[in-house]
């Protein structure tokens, strides 16, 4: 970016900080975006009769897309203690639009949302509960894990509850699916937050993945 264009970012960015469990935005009256620079954070989504749906998480380095109250309201809420940078959707991209490498960065971002949506909208129309929390545990791994020899570490914030609540599951479908994959040699856990996935190969046969080979 041009210094002109990275001080006018600054200048439209509203800076803001927040702890776990707080609501950071909420029932907004425009379209925003927000950066994720420390923390991690869910979009939850309310209909009518106090229902809620969580959307999606999100992690340090990520941008949200927060929609303006509509057919449903949404609340951008911190699983971690957070700092975080909001911008009105409408100035955010009309800078980017002159700016190549901002735009290249939104466009990478919004691509890689949209993967995680399809498979998302794939795994909640046609999978079952363990194929659901093994494609879950993946997706992680590739977000936020950490390699391990033969595995990777996963120190998950957010709750079974919203796992359960993002995945269209209860919580004790949740807790006994980890139950499972846990007895099948394919994970380990530790507490209510610590994941280590011991096979990423046959875990991912579990989400429903297709082989590399097919």
């Amino acid at each position: 970016m041009t210094d002109a264009a990275y001080l006018q970012l600054q200048a439209m960015g509203r800076y803001a900080r927040a702890t776990a469990g707080e609501a950071v935005l909420a029932d907004g009256d425009q379209n925003q975006i927000v950066f994720v620079a420390r923390g991690a954070t869910k979009l939850v989504a309310h209909a009518s009769g106090g229902r809620e749906q969580v959307v999606a998480f999100h992690f340090e380095g990520d941008l949200v897309s927060v929609p303006a109250r509509g057919a449903h309201s949404y609340t951008l809420c911190a699983l971690q203690d957070c700092e975080l940078i909001a911008f009105a959707a409408a100035e955010f991209l009309g800078l980017a639009r002159s700016e190549p490498g901002l735009l290249n960065e939104v466009l990478e971002r919004v691509l890689a949302s949209l993967a995680r949506s399809r498979e998302k909208s794939i795994a909640l129309g046609r999978k079952t509960a363990q194929e659901r929390v093994a494609s879950f545990l993946v997706s992680m791994a590739g977000r936020i894990g950490m390699p391990q020899e033969g595995g990777c570490l996963l120190h998950l914030p957010m709750s079974r509850r919203d796992m359960a609540d993002s995945l269209g599951l209860t919580i004790e479908t949740i807790s006994r699916q980890l139950t499972e994959l846990r007895e099948a040699g394919l994970i380990e856990t530790s507490g209510r937050s610590v994941v280590h996935l011991c096979d990423n190969a046959s875990l991912q046969a579990r989400a429903g993945h297709l082989s590399s080979a097919a």
